[in-house]
């Protein structure tokens, strides 16, 4: 096996290894090192490390940094799949050494907000709305969700596997190393436990981190849209705890609108995840003004997502209680909304931004996380920053993931690298992949 040296520290650098903890992850081992001036120098003590990513620029993405954390002529130092430094070049042991050629190394990319395990497609509405249907229109008419879930109960899971992994590998070939997945096009036992599954399934097999959120409160189902109460018992009753039991789900989200449901049913299906210890997220005032960025933060919520009509108030009260406003430009394109969500009042609020696809058939079919970026920036002004922490940082922190989203020690090993000069160029070009390599670790 190669045991190799990189020392690329100047002479008379301060940095020596003073102490070393090591913490226990099983079944891996990983190293947080402390690396500082010995007043009492006794040499060099050189840190070892299954693989090193030199001779690259970064943008580490650390809470600890500035922006995103760019740091040129840096590197990234793994052991078992885990990063163990991530900072600039210093002198250290390694198994491997991958020479990066001064490419930019960003985090691997995460996709917060997916429906992308269904079945069938929805180009008639597209025409429709091209004609000048409204979304409401089309869900009014039978369209909408419910086609989807009428062409989802009838899939079988190996076909909704086989049209699902396309879409997957279309985020993970632009280097999306985690993606959340919701149920959500069943809407009744049996057909959202099939979600769920199949869900499960994919990320058995799948080289990505999954999150599952179970979206059970995503529209009415037909054969219940005549007792609403009937469908919220069964959601908060029956789905909640059996999901909760089996472990298939990471979170619980819904939409709050008033073709969906009302703040005071979402607030009785959040009741129910909280009390069974899952998380929540809401689709919070894409079409309205129900505050339902409000009734996500007095829950706690991981995310609130879409919040078009977000008031001053909802954006206080989810800095308040850390909510993170997850944006999807692409719904905002497909639908031609006008209504911009309060970019200028997150901001004041210091409340996090993330940006994601939204990959569902109907209002948003984008499978490129790269282009949800150039949306962000071009629709609803988000700076070149504020679109990389919202796809790697912020995003980690909408999943409730402390171990993704940045290049810190102790974090897991994805690592994205671009064949790009400068980061803007990641959220400035359309129809652009410039991936050299993505560096996923299931550890």
């Amino acid at each position: 096996m190669l045991n190799a040296t990189f020392c690329a520290q100047p002479p008379g650098s301060n940095a020596y290894l003073k102490n070393s903890l090591f913490a226990t992850m099983q079944p891996f081992y990983f190293s947080l090192l402390y690396i500082q001036h010995s007043e009492r120098r006794q040499g060099l003590i050189l840190m070892h490390a299954d693989r090193i990513f030199t001779n690259a620029r970064l943008a580490t993405m650390a809470p600890s940094h500035n922006g995103i954390g760019l740091i040129d002529h840096g590197m990234v130092a793994t052991t078992a799949g885990r990063i163990i430094y991530a900072g600039p070049v210093r002198t250290m042991t390694a198994d491997e050494i991958t020479d990066c050629a001064g490419r930019l190394i960003t985090p691997g990319l995460i996709d917060c907000h997916t429906h992308l395990v269904y079945a069938g497609h929805r180009a008639a509405e597209f025409e429709a709305r091209l004609n000048g249907a409204s979304y409401e229109e089309i869900a009014g008419a039978g369209g909408g969700i419910t086609a989807t879930v009428s062409a989802t109960r009838d899939a079988g899971p190996e076909a909704l596997i086989a049209a699902s992994i396309p879409r997957l590998q279309a985020l993970i070939d632009e280097g999306v190393t985690t993606v959340e997945i919701k149920s959500g096009y069943g809407l009744n036992e049996a057909s959202e436990l099939k979600l769920l599954q199949v869900i499960r399934q994919i990320s058995a097999t799948a080289a990505v981190d999954v999150a599952t959120t179970f979206l059970g409160a995503h529209s009415l189902p037909p054969e219940t849209a005549v007792d609403r109460q009937a469908y919220i018992h069964l959601l908060t009753k029956t789905l909640i705890p059996k999901i909760a039991k089996l472990n298939l789900a990471h979170a619980v989200d819904g939409f709050c609108e008033h073709i969906a449901f009302t703040p005071d049913e979402i607030a009785e299906v959040f009741r129910s995840a909280r009390a069974h210890g899952l998380p929540v997220k809401l689709h919070a005032d894409q079409l309205s003004n129900l505050h339902g960025a409000a009734l996500a933060a007095s829950f706690g919520a991981l995310s609130a997502d879409h919040l078009e009509y977000t008031d001053t108030d909802g954006v206080a009260a989810m800095a308040r209680s850390g909510t993170v406003a997850v944006l999807l430009p692409g719904a905002f394109y497909t639908l031609r909304e006008t209504q911009h969500p309060p970019i200028a009042a997150l901001r004041s609020h210091g409340v996090r931004i993330a940006v994601a696809t939204d990959l569902n058939p109907g209002t948003s079919p984008l499978r490129s996380l790269l282009l949800a970026m150039n949306m962000a920036a071009t629709q609803f002004r988000l700076t070149i920053n504020e679109c990389l922490l919202g796809v790697t940082r912020n995003a980690a922190a909408a999943l409730g993931r402390a171990d993704v989203g940045a290049l810190v020690a102790g974090y897991k090993c994805h690592l994205a690298i671009w064949n790009v000069e400068t980061p803007a160029e990641l959220v400035y070009q359309i129809g652009f992949n410039p991936l050299h390599q993505r560096i996923w670790s299931a550890s």
